[in-house]
Formats: structure tokens, C-alpha cells, sequence
């Protein structure tokens, strides 16, 4: 397993302002990645992955909250093959992850099994909540919002909010200022002789 290196992950997801509309489902459109260098403190990639819905479509809700269109996701890969780059170029089976919150975990848990598709991350004790890191480190009794512990780290939320991309960009720099304060599960300085 590569330690140095950390894939920090968001996902945009299908979405709609009430009801899951019948014969439709939660379905993963955007795939934000941002690797960290742990170990040189910075981030050093960051990517995004269009992924195509099979089961749903994107709504009006979901093109207002996350600013992605049914055309646009049209033109992503289907989730195996997202799920296959994300093992095969960016190291996700060799790579420790993070997310804010376990959402993003389950979601593609939970999408994977439904629809026969190897889990990219690999399975035990890689993934980290992110979240509950930061509520932990700041001694809150309730995890802040990604938006909201920028403000309480003094960071700036670059880009648009609920961007796949985007988002996993600012949560990274969170991950960063753990890993700076010495907090951070792992921290390379850690494992030092």
C-alpha cells in the first residue's frame, strides 16, 4: 500500500427536492479526486470523472444544487468503467481515501453490490471520515458541514460547492491542516524511527 499518497473523494449523486421519483435511484454522476502528498504536506492532483446514470436521471433540483446537466453526465463513463480508472489510474485499491462523512463510502458500497461492479477501494481499514477527524480535533459534539469547517479552519471554499471536483479540492485542504496539526490518522511523521 502506498502510504505517502491519499485520494481524497467526493461524489455528486442523482438528486431530487422531495420523493426518490418510482424506478429511479441515488446514482453517482461525478466523481471529484484530489490526491495528497502526506508526507510534502500538499496537494498534488486533482481530477474529475463524469460518470453516466443507468437508473435515474438528473433533475432540476439536482442541476440547481450541483450545477451538473443531464447532457453533460450523458457524456461520462458508466459506473464500472469510472470505477475501473479509478483503480487502474489513480491507485484507489493501493491508495488510502478519505471523504467528509461516510456518505461517499456507502454510496459506492451500496452501488457497486446493486450493480455487480468490483469496489475500487479495496476493503478493511482505508478509509477514513474525514468529518469526524476534524469534529474531534476541534472537540465538536456535531460534525460540521464541509462549508462550515472551512469557515471554522479559516479556509477559503474554492470553486462551487456540491462540485464533485470541487469539493474534494477543499476537503483535502481540511485533510491538510490535520495532517499539519499533527492530528490526522496515520500521519507519515508517525511511523518515523
Amino acid at each position: 500500500m502506498d502510504a505517502r499518497l491519499l485520494n481524497v473523494v467526493d461524489v455528486e449523486a442523482t438528486c431530487w427536492d422531495g420523493r426518490v421519483p418510482p424506478g429511479e435511484v441515488n446514482e453517482i454522476i461525478e466523481i471529484g479526486l484530489t490526491v495528497v502528498d502526506l508526507e510534502a504536506r500538499e496537494r498534488v492532483g486533482r481530477h474529475r470523472i463524469l460518470v453516466r446514470p443507468g437508473r435515474s436521471t438528473v433533475s432540476a433540483f439536482c442541476t440547481e444544487l450541483t450545477g451538473l446537466t443531464q447532457w453533460e453526465v450523458d457524456t461520462g463513463l458508466s459506473f464500472a468503467d469510472a470505477c475501473a480508472l479509478l483503480a487502474d489510474e489513480h491507485g484507489a485499491g493501493e491508495r488510502a481515501w478519505a471523504s467528509w462523512g461516510d456518505y461517499d463510502r456507502k454510496q459506492f458500497t451500496r452501488q457497486c453490490r446493486d450493480n455487480g461492479v468490483t469496489y475500487p477501494f479495496g476493503f478493511g481499514e482505508r478509509h477514513t471520515n474525514a468529518k469526524a477527524v476534524f469534529a474531534d480535533a476541534f472537540g465538536l459534539r456535531k460534525r460540521p458541514g464541509m462549508a462550515k469547517a472551512l469557515e471554522l479552519a479559516g479556509l477559503p471554499l474554492e470553486g462551487r460547492h456540491h462540485r464533485g471536483e470541487d469539493d474534494a479540492w477543499n476537503i483535502a485542504a481540511l485533510v491538510l491542516g490535520l495532517v499539519r496539526a499533527g492530528v490526522w490518522p496515520g500521519d507519515p511523521e508517525d511511523t518515523e524511527a
